[in-house]
This record gives structure tokens, sequence and C-alpha cells, in this order.
């Protein structure tokens, strides 16, 4: 008799999760099973659920009944004959990022430019998603899921369960940062800087020896503690006080910041971002990896002649993992900030409820398995 496993699944857009038996997966070929000990929860999945078909029609979700979960961290239980680097046991971060594993861009070490690019457990970017769903049908909302060898990234033994649960978006801001190019003695714009990603990024860019942040939210209460990260290399301004980019001028004798990054989320004003944006020094980088959606009205003039960088930026890839991993082990990278706050799996629709109940990006939603 096949095995089988508990997973909390959704049958029906606008209805509650339940809790199934379903039958647990087998490891095959390169592929491994991991048994799923917690999973990260995207701040909001509530409204992903309820109208990502409506807000994205290009981009599907998972077919119903879906089991969802971005962020998985466990144990590896069971390998492919063909697994080389893992054995059961092992301790490790499921990277939710699928691909072909065969196109060029896959081999070229960016996945992220593949047709069959998806975020296993949310959501895919063009039809070619479908067949990696149904491949890997196991998001982290479960006790067992599949995943390719590739996916896995070892976690050190000085990151605990509820802060590995958020490597997903560090990877994010870490691999954006990546492409904002060298760092040191820089400085930066981060537009949303007391989110899930805008905290994460500042962080990463300390540790990558950025010199001045302009740390831009709403709320100062947030801006305040962020600040204390880094007291002399961290300047915070509410844009509820005014433009963004007049501030940014203002403390850069005109010029403005040399780089930016835009971290707000789906649905959040345009406004914001195009006003910041303009914060930019001639010759500015901005990676945007937020997830804002909309026109935009640029100034494409304006665009030429300060000769900006526009570039986006989608989730991260195998090897940023490891070397985030290595700077958590060595301690480049604290990651103590961070206050996790939990629901067990049978709570999962309280979970999907309570993930604004927290301090900003200071706050780590996970589900235990």
């Amino acid at each position: 008799m096949a095995e089988t496993m508990r997973a909390a699944r959704l049958h029906e857009v606008g209805r509650q999760m339940t809790i199934d038996t379903v039958g647990k997966p087998i490891a095959i070929g390169t592929d491994v099973v991991v048994q799923v000990q917690g999973c990260g929860m995207v701040p909001n999945l509530a409204n992903v659920l309820a109208n990502w078909e409506t807000w994205y029609p290009q981009m599907p979700l998972p077919p119903l009944p879906a089991i969802f979960g971005l962020d998985p961290v466990g144990v590896v239980h069971q390998v492919g004959e063909r697994v080389l680097a893992y054995r059961p046991g092992d301790r490790v971060y499921v990277n939710p990022g699928r691909f072909c594993r065969a196109c060029h861009p896959c081999l070229s070490g960016t996945p992220q430019h593949c047709q069959y690019w998806t975020l296993n457990g949310y959501f895919g970017y063009n039809p070619n998603s479908l067949e990696i769903f149904r491949l890997y049908p196991e998001g982290g909302f479960c006790e067992f899921m599949r995943a390719p060898q590739e996916a896995l990234v070892k976690l050190p033994d000085n990151i605990e369960l509820g802060q590995a649960t958020r490597l997903g978006y560090l990877g994010t801001s870490y691999a954006a940062l990546k492409k904002c190019g060298p760092l040191m003695g820089k400085s930066l714009i981060i537009n949303g800087a007391t989110g899930t990603l805008g905290v994460g990024a500042t962080i990463f860019a300390l540790a990558m020896g950025i010199g001045k942040i302009f740390a831009v939210a709403r709320g100062e209460e947030l801006l305040a503690r962020l600040k204390k990260l880094a007291p002399d290399r961290i300047e915070t301004f509410s844009n509820r006080n005014g433009s963004t980019a007049e501030w940014v001028k203002a403390q850069t004798a005109g010029v403005g910041a040399d780089l930016m990054l835009d971290t707000l989320g789906a649905k959040a004003p345009l406004e914001s971002l195009k006003d910041a944006m303009t914060g930019l020094r001639r010759g500015g980088r901005l990676v945007d990896i937020g997830g804002t959606s909309g026109e935009l009205g640029l100034d494409v003039k304006w665009w030429m002649d300060e000769q900006i960088e526009l570039i986006g930026s989608v989730w991260f890839t195998g090897a940023d993992g490891i070397e985030m991993a290595n700077m958590i082990r060595t301690g480049a990278i604290d990651l103590s900030v961070f206050e996790p706050k939990s629901w067990p799996l049978e709570s999962i629709n309280e979970a999907i409820s309570g993930v604004t109940s927290g301090d900003g990006g200071f706050t780590n939603y996970l589900v235990t398995i």
C-alpha cells in the first residue's frame, strides 16, 4: 500500500484550505524527498489566493486542489539513485525556483530566464509552468515534498528554523544587490525599506560594504528600528512627509544616490516608485524586485539623458543560496533581528489571515509541520 502524508490544500479560490491525506512522494533519479519541518508564509498570501487570477491572468497558479508553500525547510528523507550531493538527514532549505535544466539560460547560471521558470508552491510565469506543477506538485505546506537536488541548500548549524524559512525573500534581496554591482562605498535608496524584502536588503547591503543607505518607507517607528542596525550608515525618511527624490537630493548635495532597490509589493502605488527613482544620480541603477505593476508613465528622454539603468530581478539561484548560507555560517550575516511567528499546519487558515499582525519586515511568519 502506498504511503500517505498530511497536506494543506486549496480546493477552490475563495475557500479555506483543508488538511487532506494524500500520497507521499517518492525520490527517483536526481530528485530528493524532504521531510518538511517548516515553511515560510508569503506576507500577502491571502491576497494572492483571492485575486491572483484577476491581477495577473498570464501567470498561472498550480491546478487545484493544490499544495502551496514557498519557503520550505526540513531534512532530506530520501534520495534518488542518481543523487550525489545529499544524504538522508541533511538539513536543507528548498529553493522553489524550478526550470528545465537543459536550455542555454539554465546551463549558463540564469535559470530565471528559462521558459519553464516557475516558483513552485506559488505561481508560474507562463503556461509552461503547468508542466512544472505536474512534475513537482508539492509546495511546502505538507509533511514531505519532492524536489530536484539542485534546489537544495545545505543549512549551517547556526541558523534556526524561524530564520531559515526567510531565505527566499533574503535571497531575492541578495541577488538584486549583486545586480547592482560592487557596493563598497556606494549609496543606495531602498524604497519600502521596512518590509519583508527591504529589511533583508538592508542587512545584506551593510554586509556587502554599502556606504550609505537611504531607507524609505511610511511608518516612522519601524524606520527608527531599522536605523539602529547601523546608525551612521542608514538615513531614514517617511514618504508621508514629502518627496523621496527631493529628500535624497538634499542629502547628497543635489547629486542623488548611486543605486536603488524598489521592494514595494503587489498593487503598491506606482507614484512612490516613480518619485524615488528620480532621486538617482546620473548613471544610476535601479533594480526592481517588489512586484508592483501597472503603467509607470516614464519620461524616456529623462531616462536617456540621465543614463539610468532599469533592471528587473526575480528570485535567486542555487549558487546565491550557497553564498548566503556561507555568509550566515561565518557570521557575516546576523539574522537575529528577525522575530519568528509560527502556526502549526492544522492552523494554516489562521496563519494566512495573520501574516499582517507583526512588525513589518522584522517579523518572519512560518507554518511548522
